[in-house]
């Protein structure tokens, strides 16, 4: 499971992360990428959970956007 976790931790930073061949999407865009399996298959609960934490996600992109 960790390694899920991971993994799924991995995307969701490289999306939201520019890099030099691409910028980054936004923490809305990535979600969505995420959760309609445009970024591979993860396990539903990890899904889920990766919903109902959206916003506190959300909050911390933003800081880590201000720094």
């Amino acid at each position: 499971m960790w390694s899920q976790i991971v993994a799924l931790a991995d995307v969701y930073d490289a999306l939201t992360t520019d890099r030099v061949y691409k910028k980054a999407f936004t923490h809305e865009e990535s979600l969505r990428m995420i959760l309609n399996g445009e970024c591979g298959q993860f396990n539903p609960m990890l899904m889920d959970t990766l919903r109902d934490l959206s916003e506190e996600i959300k909050a911390m992109l933003l800081n880590r956007i201000k720094k």
